[in-house]
């Protein structure tokens, strides 16, 4: 499996976000790191509320 193609800075921006090693966030599979998103915007609209 390939590294994600993000940039420099989105990576870095995604992974204090998710509150994952940057080295880890490059080899997390797609799908993983999409089901993270979705739970972080989830809990910021909660947090909104």
């Amino acid at each position: 499996m390939k590294p994600l193609q993000l940039s420099a800075e989105t990576a870095v921006k995604l992974a204090k976000e998710l509150n994952v090693p940057l080295e880890q966030l490059m080899h997390m599979p797609q799908h993983i790191l999409v089901k993270k998103l979705m739970e972080l915007e989830a809990a910021k609209d909660n947090k909104d509320e």
